[in-house]
């Protein structure tokens, strides 16, 4: 049975008292109690976001491998105190539940604050149409800035400044009165108030502290997800996810940059390529821009949201127009003129013979060290240099531990099957058409998730990795991206499928019910009424049934979700 919460109370099991859990009741199997099948799945309702997998908890040295891993989680990352150390010298977040709040989804914010617990958004800053840069760099449409990272980071380590001041980054929230497909936003037929709401968020040109600053931008904004059941969705074969693509591109438009339709199969850009050159199909985030949890999610993450390198990541998450801004500033270039000289500064490595030619050169040098083009020059200066005197931020085996807590997050077990408002629910979720992109169940034959080659040479060692080979898993997702032509949509309109499995739970763990990409939903109901928002949307006809019904079953549909 697995045994652990979020908190440091482990060992404690909150039985489920219900005596149909594991039985078949009405239109649910006995199977769909366990969404994440029986190798994902926590009977443990209490923190259950972060409990681990059966194979985890009743493996002592796995067991002891994922706490260790959860740490690096759970704690915020310092400039220089160990194992927690190496933040900057630019950053998006000082620590990961920052943007999963117990584990779970973000909140909706009406103000960026990067340290605001709660605060899953992310900033996406792109160009909405193809143009020139003020030093003559073309972009395309729909491209993102090149000033700031893909994440754009609000934070840095002094006497740098952040690529983007907070101060300038400005979130309302839009009140929908009229929708383009005729529904009415503020009421569903029966009477029953609803009310749509979105966000707009600009931001100052003058709070990019880059050279050059960007122009011709919009934002957006995308909050994260759960981190439970990500290692079960990395077990699901790129074989069954190109069965899923052929199948639903018979009757629907897919992306181009995913899916070639005319040949019938991926896209050349569906492809990642892995740390060791292994390609594989994108499967995470909204945009689908990462194909593997351990060169992806968790992996990317935890380096690039804190910068916190490691020694198969010998550069960092920054950018040329930062660093050139950066060494431009004389309050930066005195600062360290003034207290670089001593080697127990992390300002020593960008001193150098103490001269501002020098400083000025070190900083835009180092600043930019963003490839693995630069990495021997980052071991020069970043790891054999003082402070750090050879030790690498994070360590090989402390990442193996927190790979083995990512792919080890089991699944909430789901609720309430046997009501018979849950079983009509369900009745009326596939009714509907629902399951057309909210795919209820995969089977995983054989897990082959990528191991990245640190990882591996410690599974070698004996500890081993989670393994979910022979499992069938609830998810409701496809994996595929749709579009549901939303106002103020998400950059480009694509948006992959998010899974439903335990979102019923995010009251009660994170103490909100925000949906959708950037929270604009703050219920199930308003989630699915955004999706027949325009009649363009690829979910339109599932969801204006759901608008239309009447409020028992609508409520239902509600309960369902919620139950699974």
């Amino acid at each position: 049975m697995t045994v652990t919460s979020c908190s440091d109370d482990d060992n404690i099991v909150i039985p489920n008292e219900n005596e149909n859990v594991g039985k078949a009741v009405g239109n649910f199997s006995a199977a769909e109690w366990n969404p994440g099948g029986e190798k994902g799945t926590t009977t443990n309702e209490q923190g259950c976001y972060s409990n681990p997998v059966p194979q985890v908890a009743d493996n002592a040295d796995l067991y002891q491998t994922f706490k260790h891993g959860e740490t690096f989680f759970e704690h915020d990352y310092t400039l220089f105190t160990a194992p927690f150390r190496g933040l900057g010298p630019a950053w998006v977040r000082s620590g990961c539940e920052y943007c999963h709040p117990s584990y779970g989804h973000g909140k909706r914010q009406d103000k960026y604050r990067a340290n605001e617990m709660g605060n899953g958004y992310l900033l996406v800053i792109y160009h909405p149409t193809a143009g020139t840069d003020p030093d003559g760099v073309k972009y395309a449409a729909n491209s993102y800035v090149r000033q700031v990272t893909g994440m754009p980071q609000t934070q840095a380590m002094y006497p740098f400044k952040a690529p983007i001041d907070e101060s300038g980054i400005h979130i309302q929230w839009k009140t929908v009165t009229t929708a383009p497909s005729g529904i009415d936003p503020t009421k569903f037929p029966d009477g029953t108030p609803l009310q749509l709401i979105y966000p707009e968020v600009t931001i100052d040109q003058m709070a990019f502290n880059t050279n050059p600053r960007p122009v011709n931008y919009e934002v957006r904004l995308e909050s994260t997800i759960g981190m439970y059941g990500t290692g079960l969705l990395d077990a699901i074969s790129q074989d069954s996810m190109k069965a899923q693509y052929q199948h639903e591109s018979a009757h629907a438009e897919l992306n181009p940059g995913m899916w070639d339709a005319a040949a019938n199969d991926w896209a050349p850009t569906a492809w990642y390529t892995l740390a060791d050159g292994t390609k594989r199909v994108k499967k995470y985030t909204y945009a689908m821009t990462r194909a593997s949890l351990l060169d992806g999610p968790g992996a990317n993450a935890i380096w690039n949201i804190t910068n916190v390198t490691r020694s198969d990541r010998h550069y960092l998450y920054t950018t040329a127009a930062w660093a050139n801004a950066m060494s431009q500033d004389n309050e930066v270039i005195n600062a360290i003129k003034n207290e670089g000289k001593s080697a127990t500064s992390l300002l020593h490595p960008y001193y150098g013979d103490g001269s501002e030619d020098s400083i000025r050169y070190l900083v835009s040098t180092l600043l930019a060290l963003n490839t693995k083009a630069g990495s021997d020059t980052y071991k020069k200066y970043f790891v054999d240099m003082s402070p750090w005197n050879g030790q690498e931020e994070m360590s090989d085996e402390d990442y193996y531990a927190f790979a083995v807590w990512h792919k080890g997050l089991a699944v909430p077990q789901a609720r309430n099957l046997d009501n018979e408002d849950v079983q009509r629910g369900k009745e009326l979720f596939y009714k509907m058409g629902c399951t057309a992109c909210h795919r209820p169940s995969w089977t995983i034959k054989k897990d082959e998730s990528w191991i990245d080659p640190v990882s591996r040479k410690f599974c070698s060692l004996g500890n081993g990795m989670p393994d979910f080979s022979n499992t069938v898993i609830w998810p409701y997702t496809d994996l595929v991206q749709h579009r549901l032509f939303m106002a103020n949509d998400i950059r480009t309109g694509w948006c992959r499928t998010t899974p439903l499995w335990g979102r019923g739970l995010s009251q009660q763990e994170t103490g909100a019910s925000d949906r959708l990409h950037d929270c604009r939903a703050r219920n199930v109901e308003e989630a699915i009424v955004w999706h027949c928002y325009d009649k363009r949307s690829d979910a339109y006809h599932a969801a204006v049934q759901f608008y239309n019904l009447p409020k028992a079953e609508r409520d239902a549909v509600v309960a369902f979700i919620n139950a699974i």
